[in-house]
């Protein structure tokens, strides 16, 4: 498992409107990958699609072009506004869990939290050290993810450094 947090010095509900969009979540994943949307899923966000069941797949980019992976996306819980868990399949996971938290500090800023969990695939867990280089793979991608949070809202580069955990 990884866990991610950031505070940001904006308002949970401004940063909840953004990091729920394709347009935001492409922006936190640039320019390492980027995620298409499933045909169903165009034109909406988070907060507008059901929970519990397959909305389709999104693959997954590297460098924005190349297909790496995809990721057969599925929400299995939902509060508008402060939180999400996703519990899908890919191709190189059995499972992938996602559940991130907007959550107001009491100053009018927030806390961004993400915390991941994974079960590899039987070809990939067949490989000696594969659950570390995962968790050094999502580690590092989720740890970019919240920098460039933490660039778009305004956040210091020395801030940005303290703030950042695994």
């Amino acid at each position: 498992m990884v866990e991610v947090s950031t505070p940001l010095p904006a308002p949970s509900a401004d940063v909840w409107r953004r990091a729920v969009t394709p347009e935001g979540i492409n922006d936190e994943l640039r320019p390492v990958l980027r995620m298409t949307m499933p045909k169903r899923l165009r034109g909406r966000t988070i907060d507008d699609v059901p929970t519990g069941e397959t909305l389709g797949r999104s693959w997954i980019l590297l460098g924005g072009v190349l297909p790496v992976d995809y990721d057969d996306l599925r929400l299995v819980e939902l509060e508008p506004g402060r939180r999400f868990q996703e519990r899908s399949s890919m191709a190189t996971l059995r499972l992938w869990t996602h559940e991130r938290i907007v959550e107001p500090d009491g100053t009018g800023a927030c806390i961004v939290t993400d915390r991941l969990g994974w079960e590899p695939r039987a070809l990939l867990a067949r490989i000696p050290g594969s659950d570390r280089l995962v968790a050094r793979i999502v580690g590092a991608l989720f740890r970019h993810r919240h920098r460039r949070l933490a660039r778009y809202w305004g956040l210091s580069p020395a801030a940005r450094k303290a703030s950042s955990s695994s």
